[in-house]
């Protein structure tokens, strides 16, 4: 097996995890119940072909990850795409693409707590949003301060929890269409003519791939995986296989399930339609059942596991010289980049307070999100390319040079129908990197990553 010393580095983190753990990271990362918290926007935004949007959402990603698995087979280290693309291609491009996927990580915890906190606040209104956000955020920080296998264990619990739930909602759904309770046609989620159109479709796909956001999290683990690196790349391809099937099969009962389809229209409130569609098939009994489970998943589990990604990111970039040192200290008796996982904390907590009171806040941060995963996934496409096409020599041309062409086609199709919002804040973040790239080489600090030792 590879090892990070033959990249300069030295192995610090604990490698003790397996597949299963990093398969079941991944899930975690995405939420089998994903759906629950944006199912209204998504049905919006593809006038109700909320399967549909998925599907594409899982075409787009299906490619990324098999980009994913053989740039992790490559370069067997933490940081993601900022490794592949540095690794891959040059350090300047790697740091680009660690800024853009951060506008990603840095965000996701933030829209994870806000998600949960409405969840909650939806059935205890004395409670605010930011004060359920609080309360996550502290829990969470100190479950990931003390080390990545009780991280794991957790893991596991919350998603036997979260399968549960969605097999009730399942359940019962599946005997409301049987007593004749559904509103529209069963193949109307896949293709509705009187809606359809490419735009329509790939604009709703590119708030649907949140959902799948997440598997790529399981490559900042690189360094805590114990086993080859090519079980890293198979545990991503797994996850998002496993996910992107639940995805759809919940997507399709609820969508045949809208009590008030009219109601559904962009710049609704949508935010509690997935809440409502399971009250109007089971009782308010399974609304607050799913409310509260998107609240445990999002809140808990989920954030749990993307700020330890997050701080896993900065560890890797601080390491290298791109953001302060500080953030590289790794705690001798947990393992875990402890500076970096506080660091996440903090903004998240300064970013969800404050955008507590900000009434579009989760439509924005999703878009945002998407548009820097989307970014920055391009670069990890073209990495693929020139590390094993142009550099490597490589013959095999399936997988190193047709998925990448087709993933980054894809994804420019998703980048493009983003929302203007997102596109010019994502555009103003990338411009930013830029200059921070630009005070670096000015300082004497630019990007450089260690040699390889032969």
């Amino acid at each position: 097996m590879s090892t990070i010393e033959q990249f300069g580095y030295r192995q610090e983190l604990q490698r003790s995890l397996g597949f299963a753990d990093l398969m079941i990271y991944g899930l975690i990362f995405m939420v089998p119940i994903a759906p629950f918290g944006i199912f209204g926007t998504v049905f919006a935004s593809s006038g109700g072909m909320v399967a549909l949007a998925y599907i594409i959402g899982l075409v787009a990603m299906a490619f990324t990850a098999l980009s994913y698995a053989q740039m992790a087979k490559a370069f067997p280290m933490a940081g993601s795409v900022y490794t592949y693309a540095g690794r891959g291609i040059a350090a300047p491009v790697g740091f680009m693409a660690g800024w853009v996927i951060l506008l990603d990580y840095l965000l996701v915890p933030t829209l994870l707590y806000m998600v949960a906190g409405a969840a909650m606040h939806s059935f205890v209104p004395a409670v605010p949003v930011w004060a359920w956000l609080i309360v996550f955020i502290v829990l969470n920080t100190v479950i990931n301060r003390l080390g990545i296998q009780m991280t794991a264990r957790i893991t596991r619990i919350m998603l036997a929890a979260e399968l549960v739930v969605l097999a009730i909602f399942l359940v019962i759904g599946g005997i409301a269409l049987a007593q004749g309770k559904g509103t529209a046609g069963a193949l109307t989620p896949v293709f509705d003519s009187s809606a359809f159109s490419w735009t329509l479709v790939f604009g709703a796909a590119s708030v649907a791939v949140l959902s799948f956001l997440g598997f790529d999290g399981i490559s900042t683990l690189a360094e805590e995986n114990r086993e080859d690196a090519r079980r890293l790349g198979r545990s991503m391809v797994a996850a998002l296989a496993l996910a992107a099937v639940l995805f759809v099969v919940q997507t399709w009962v609820a969508a045949l399930l809208v009590p008030d389809r009219a109601a559904l229209v962009p710049g609704a409130n949508v935010d509690n339609a997935f809440y409502d569609t399971a009250t109007y098939a089971g009782g308010a009994w399974l609304g607050v059942l799913c409310a509260v489970a998107t609240a445990i998943a999002w809140g808990f589990a989920n954030s749990l596991v993307a700020q330890a990604a997050t701080s896993r990111l900065l560890f890797a970039m601080a390491r290298d010289r791109q953001l302060p040192s500080f953030l590289a200290r790794v705690d001798p008796k947990h393992k875990v980049p402890v500076n970096a996982t506080f660091s996440v904390a903090l903004i998240t907590l300064v970013l969800g307070v404050g955008l507590s009171f900000y009434a579009d806040a989760i439509s924005l941060l999703s878009s945002l999100i998407n548009f820097g995963a989307m970014t920055a996934f391009l670069l990890l496409h073209v990495a693929v390319v020139v590390h094993y096409v142009v550099r490597q020599r490589s013959r095999n041309w399936a997988a190193h040079l047709l998925v990448p062409v087709i993933g980054f086609a894809v994804l420019v199709l998703v980048v493009i129908n983003a929302s203007v919002a997102a596109q010019v804040l994502g555009f103003v973040w990338l411009g930013i990197g830029l200059i921070v790239a630009l005070v670096l080489y000015s300082t004497g600090r630019r990007p450089v990553l260690p040699s390889e030792v032969s």
